[in-house]
């Protein structure tokens, strides 16, 4: 993965309306609202966290005194207008942009002390699919397998083909999938090389009733074990006992650009 350019900033920070951080009723373990009510202040149980996180894209800011918390088996979806930045915080939490303002913690320590280390305990779907149309599917799932030291490769590709209704197609190659087949080998991947942090970007995008049933149980599998998760969804799937996080409560003044001294984030 490439690396991002840092820079060092200072700004004063507007807290959001609280009222705006909505949540569904608890029932998983590690769920419900991981948000504190103290500015600054982080659930000490959290086992990932964002603390007055601040994004800058294209010289624009797009959200700033932003908070969450994740406790294992807990769930998050982002929820926002288009272009209200949830597909920049998914990246920010993958390592893949550095933020603005504030930090990214993993049991308490900032995630970019070890950032490669933070890279081997999350898997990021976003909307490109990043599959190789020469390989099969079996090969493409044994590629990442094998990538993120899932053990037992043929194992791990047997299990996502089975998880998501692909196991007679394992040795069709990738060119021939139609779009609904290839966002499900995308998603296959969390099975194959398991991680314990899950971020997807609109995951449900292209897929039909019954995959989407697919995705609701291995999603419910990750956190029973104790995996987490965050999305960014227009709604369509069921999270039993996820928060809910609205970037629009974190919106700085309508077009208000970033302070001149600031880099992108």
């Amino acid at each position: 993965m490439r690396g991002f350019r840092d820079s060092t900033f200072g700004f004063a920070f507007r807290m959001p309306a609280l009222s705006r951080m909505r949540y569904d009723p608890l029932s998983l373990p590690g769920s419900g609202p991981n948000f504190s009510r103290t500015p600054g202040k982080i659930d000490e149980m959290a086992k990932f966290a964002g603390e007055d996180l601040a994004c800058v894209r294209a010289e624009r800011l797009v959200f700033d005194r932003l908070r969450f918390a994740l406790k294992p088996g807990g769930a998050l979806r982002l929820t926002g207008a288009n272009g209200s930045g949830k597909s920049s915080l998914l990246r920010l939490m993958a390592g893949l942009l550095k933020p603005a303002g504030g930090r990214l913690t993993w049991d308490g320590a900032g995630i970019a002390r070890d950032p490669e280390g933070h890279r081997r305990r999350i898997a990021f779907v976003g909307h490109a699919e990043a599959l190789k149309p020469a390989l099969s599917l079996a090969e493409s799932l044994a590629f990442w397998a094998r990538l993120f030291g899932a053990g037992d490769t043929q194992a791990a590709v047997a299990r996502g083909l089975e998880a998501f209704g692909l196991a007679g197609l394992a040795d069709f190659p990738v060119r021939l999938l139609s779009a609904g087949q290839r966002r499900r080998l995308a998603l296959a991947r969390l099975l194959a090389a398991p991680a314990d942090l899950w971020l997807l970007d609109e995951p449900g995008t292209g897929l039909d009733e019954a995959s989407l049933a697919m995705l609701e149980a291995a999603i419910a599998a990750h956190r029973a074990g104790g995996g987490m998760l965050a999305l960014a969804t227009h709604g369509g799937l069921k999270l039993p006992g996820a928060a809910g996080l609205d970037l629009e409560g974190f919106a700085p003044a309508r077009n208000q650009p970033a302070p001149a001294d600031w880099g992108e984030a």
